[in-house]
């Protein structure tokens, strides 16, 4: 008598409709994942404005040999020691929570924690002839010093 055995088979036809299901699903998925993201340069304006700035705005400048200054005052370290800065940029930040010197239009949003609130935007402002990496340095110092957002100032917008 011969005993014939059923010889185990893997049936795919389910698996492949179910990839081609997920094949189909992330063709028109990837469309609409985000490649890039725009960023807006200021265009230079058409005539010359006379613009007030604002008493909490920080600016942080370096000169070409690396030497910061806050908001055109003495000298706060250099490029490669951000130590006092950072001090400098701490204490006024205490000072400004305590004063409660909210950025513009969120005195009055409570959905917000008053920490994030207060006014701690600083920009940056070096000449085109530093190394980016000593410019990087100062941002992560400022960075340290509790700062948010940082912005960088543009002078100039020609090669």
């Amino acid at each position: 008598m011969s005993t014939s055995r059923a010889v185990p088979a893997i049936n795919v036809t389910p698996l492949i409709d179910v990839l081609l299901v997920l094949l189909i699903i992330f063709m028109v998925i990837s469309p609409l994942k985000a490649a890039r993201f725009k960023t807006l340069v200021p265009e230079e304006p058409s005539r010359r404005q006379n613009v007030v700035a604002n008493i909490h705005t920080l600016v942080v400048s370096l000169d070409a040999y690396g030497r910061l200054r806050l908001n055109g005052g003495g000298l706060m370290g250099s490029a490669r020691d951000t130590s006092q800065l950072a001090v400098a940029l701490t204490e006024l930040f205490r000072q400004r929570r305590e004063a409660r010197v909210f950025r513009h239009g969120l005195a009055d949003v409570s959905a917000i924690p008053e920490s994030e609130r207060i006014e701690k935007t600083v920009f940056v402002k070096a000449p085109r002839s530093l190394p980016y990496g000593e410019v990087a340095r100062v941002i992560d110092g400022i960075k340290g010093a509790g700062a948010q957002p940082i912005g960088l100032q543009i002078d100039e917008l020609g090669p």
